[in-house]
């Protein structure tokens, strides 16, 4: 374990009732909570004349405070109760943070005339030079959920140049290769289930962005699967020639050596998306540290004991712990 990793206790042991990677899942995104949050600053960036783009920050008290970006994942915004709960936690540690939406989400519906994919770095590195122009002294810290997670890993390896401020990233659960991530969730176990959730919100987005942008790409058919989504929306819409060139070409997973400042991934050995051999065969840099706990599925991590949180969110706890540790008071 690297420096990320000293200084605190990282052993995750799961709630006997929900032990299995599939509760784990649902009852970490079905059972979400809703924090209430101090007022928020909304922000807009504009990437072009059709496209923009929000994100709301939460104001430290501190003004030399360290900054939070903090991404969600398919089909999440700003909104999604790990993204309220997490921006609270971390603003009552005096942390500023700031919560993103990608390319018609959340209260962004409709704002954009193309939505976001697992390869949108671009967006992401407009929405760090934006916090880092407005705050150009302090230290900015990245948290990429899920696809954000993937989109962090790339942005960080993919050989553009990063801004000085930007001082280390956490990904959790990111789909290191986005293909054989598309085939699990469409084709794996429990896929309809899954495939109906989060097919739901996207083609709600889909229908957003055409009626506020009648020339927009929009699928022929209305997909079914993850993986019909990227064949019939993703690869067109962003030019892919097929829907493989848009996964060899996004997946974070070949970007992972090329990382340079402090990162850190955490990802259960029983996601039930991201196969354990994915990062087994991955060559990452020695500047990345890999929190591996047994147990936790996609984004659940439902602990069996309360943590100094005061909630069984272990995934909480890693994400504001992880912050502290790098930042102590």
């Amino acid at each position: 374990m690297g420096i990320l990793m000293a200084g605190f206790d990282y052993h995750f042991d799961p709630h006997p009732l929900v032990r299995g990677p599939i509760s784990q899942t649902i009852m970490g995104s079905q059972f979400t909570g809703n924090p209430q949050l101090p007022h928020r600053i909304q922000h807009r960036i504009r990437l072009d004349e059709n496209n923009l783009l929000l994100m709301y920050e939460l104001k430290a008290a501190e003004e030399s405070a360290p900054v939070v970006l903090i991404g969600h994942g398919m089909g999440g915004c700003s909104e999604s109760g790990y993204m309220r709960r997490i921006s609270a936690k971390l603003f009552k540690e005096g942390f500023g943070v700031f919560m993103m939406n990608h390319r018609g989400s959340g209260r962004g519906i409709g704002l954009c005339d193309r939505l976001w994919n697992g390869g949108s770095s671009e967006d992401l590195a407009r929405m760090i030079q934006f916090i880092v122009d407005l705050y150009p002294a302090r230290k900015l810290m990245v948290i990429g959920f899920s696809l954000t997670g993937n989109i962090l890993l790339k942005y960080l390896g993919e050989g553009r140049q990063i801004p000085s401020n930007v001082h280390s990233a956490l990904a959790v659960n990111p789909p290191l290769d986005l293909k054989v991530a598309s085939r699990q969730i469409s084709e794996g176990p429990w896929s309809k289930t899954f495939n109906k959730y989060y097919l739901k919100l996207m083609n709600l987005q889909v229908e957003a962005m055409v009626e506020c942008h009648p020339d927009a790409f929009k699928p022929v058919t209305k997909p079914k699967t993850i993986w019909e989504f990227d064949v019939e929306y993703t690869a067109p819409a962003f030019g892919y020639p097929r829907v493989e060139a848009y996964y060899e070409e996004c997946s974070s997973k070949q970007f992972l050596e090329h990382i340079t400042i402090p990162t850190m991934i955490l990802c259960s050995q029983d996601d039930p998306f991201i196969p354990q051999e994915i990062f087994q065969s991955a060559r990452m840099s020695q500047q990345i540290d890999f929190m591996n706990p047994e147990f936790g599925g996609h984004m659940g991590y439902i602990s069996r004991s309360r943590n100094n949180l005061g909630d069984r969110r272990w995934m909480d706890f890693i994400c504001v712990q992880w912050a502290k540790t790098l930042y102590p008071e």
